[in-house]
């Protein structure tokens, strides 16, 4: 059976509930037509028009990304300038655009949830609850390695798990790494809650200079990823999740990931 738009939303929303997205964020439909018939759903971090390109290439009716299309009120949807372009391309290619972004890195088994996986913790906590939630479910997750590592082994291994060719780091060399916090995105405001949990490591992306004084401050190894690299990873981890899902409704859906998207910032001397 092929679902309808409608259908897909709403199995999003028991995975990712729009309740647990921050107040600044627009998670959810974007664009679409609620009763239209999904086959097949592209995956994608960003709401590019490369991505919808991609989409469109692999007959997908869905676009579904992390980031919002749209993050605020527009005035106009303008076919040459974004986010009107995409806006009008998908409608006039019938691509319905939809977000999961800071519900699914709050919710249970989602963003934060991966990048814990990915990282092979244990004991893994909420770093910063979601009180709206009558789960366990909020921003980050904080747990403990296997054992005890060296810095430069842990980075190594944070490097081979999120292909990355460079970070920026924070802290002395030579220490041992225990515990470690990680938060998708831009998770620099929870450093502070990151130390009282007891983080010897803290991976986020985006980090300020001022939140890597602090660390260096507190004594926490601050390790910047990347907003791209760490969220690429965990959300194409949730397109296979996703895949089961629709698999277990009996739904004749596929979830094709998109594999050729790349950070917008690169490294030049």
């Amino acid at each position: 059976m092929a679902p309808t738009l409608n259908d897909i939303l709403n199995l999003l929303e028991s995975v990712s509930p729009a309740g647990l997205a921050e107040p600044w964020d627009n998670p959810g439909l974007q664009v679409g037509f609620p009763l239209q018939k999904i086959g097949t759903i592209f995956t994608s971090l960003d709401p590019t028009p490369g991505a919808l390109q991609r989409a469109l290439d692999a007959h997908a009716q869905m676009l579904l990304t992390h980031h919002p299309l749209i993050f605020k009120p527009i005035s106009q949807v303008n076919s040459e300038s974004f986010p009107g372009d995409v806006i009008f391309r998908a409608i006039k290619k019938d691509v319905a655009i939809v977000c999961a972004h800071t519900n699914l890195d709050a919710s249970r088994a989602g963003i934060n949830d991966i990048l814990a996986d990915l990282l092979g913790l244990e004991n893994v906590e909420v770093l910063k609850e979601n009180t709206a939630s009558e789960g366990p479910a909020g921003l980050g997750r904080i747990g403990d390695l296997l054992k005890p590592l060296p810095l430069d082994v842990v980075l190594r291994e944070i490097s081979r798990i999120f292909h990355l060719g460079h970070m920026k780091v924070v802290g002395k060399k030579g220490v041992t790494i225990k515990r470690l916090a990680v938060v998708g995105g831009s998770g620099g405001s929870l450093l502070t809650e990151a130390h009282r949990k007891g983080a010897d490591l803290f991976l986020t992306g985006d980090v300020t200079h001022h939140v890597a004084l602090d660390a260096e401050s507190l004594g926490v190894v601050l390790v910047d990823g990347g907003h791209f690299a760490l969220e690429n990873a965990a959300f194409k981890v949730f397109g296979t999740y996703l895949q089961g899902l629709l698999k277990a409704k009996k739904w004749d859906v596929s979830v094709k990931i998109d594999e050729v998207e790349s950070d917008p910032l690169r490294m030049e001397r």
